[in-house]
């Protein structure tokens, strides 16, 4: 088990802010757990020590969620994630910690940079389509493509919440079937990815007595964020974050540059 104290001081912010948006923001801040821990220990391994806990928080939000969610979505959207999971897991053996680094960076980035103004381009392409073409439905090309994209960063970091919001906002879904869908989609992915995940050797004695002593964090993660999901304005949570993740992201840009030197 890791003892590094600046391991935990990372690891009990980053899995209670992931816990808090599983639990009542739809997942958005899931992308934060392997940066935060990738300043302090290999992005591959802190992506090992977090699967087991976030599947933890999953049964905490599927119980949460069990009767809201769009199970036609569901249809649309798991075969998809389970390819970009495939991918993932194929890819695996040909890239380093510093090549993952850079991935876990521009993710970082780039989701920082889609928050701040992607999100709200995406609503808004949304709100003109509505307006011309009545409610927009779910396709099944689309539907499939990001969730393919969503399953394969959620692979490599845990952070497949941007592809699938690119094509779950312009639904205009209401906010606690949202939340319901992506739990249930993310519960969906994660227990896949505990197979290959263990099939390449990611699961040790040292990650596994580790996820060990942060499980508690799952429970206590999701319910406030059950609690917070109809007192508290989102984005006042979300701001500092974004701007904290935005600075890891570059961060681990730098870090992972070294692989062009």
């Amino acid at each position: 088990m890791l003892t590094d104290p600046w391991f935990y001081a990372a690891a009990v912010p980053a899995l209670l802010l992931v816990g808090i948006s599983k639990g009542g923001f739809g997942g958005g801040l899931g992308v934060v757990g392997v940066p935060m821990l990738a300043l302090v220990i290999s992005p591959t391994q802190a992506a090992a020590i977090l699967l087991p806990v976030l599947c933890a928080m999953d049964l905490v939000g599927l119980f949460l969620y069990r009767r809201e969610w769009d199970r036609s979505l569901m249809r649309v959207l798991a075969p998809g994630a389970v390819a970009g999971i495939l991918l993932g897991a194929f890819t695996f053996a040909l890239t380093d910690d510093d090549v993952v680094r850079l991935l876990v960076g521009v993710i970082a980035v780039g989701f920082t940079l889609w928050q701040w103004g992607g999100r709200r381009l995406v609503e808004r392409l949304a709100e003109r389509r509505s307006e011309e073409h009545g409610s927009v439905r779910p396709n099944l090309a689309l539907g499939s493509f990001w969730a393919s994209v969503s399953g394969y960063t959620s692979f490599i970091a845990h952070a497949g919440g941007p592809p699938l919001s690119v094509y779950l906002l312009p639904l205009r879904l209401d906010k606690t079937t949202f939340v319901g869908t992506t739990v249930v989609y993310f519960a969906l992915v994660n227990y896949v990815k505990l197979v290959p995940y263990g099939l390449l050797g990611q699961f040790d004695t040292a990650n596994l007595a580790t996820s060990a002593a942060l499980l508690p964090l799952a429970p206590v993660g999701v319910l406030l964020g059950a609690v917070l999901h109809r007192r508290l304005r989102e984005d006042l949570l979300y701001g500092v974050v974004y701007a904290a993740l935005f600075v890891t992201g570059v961060k681990l840009l730098i870090d992972g540059s070294v692989v062009f030197q």
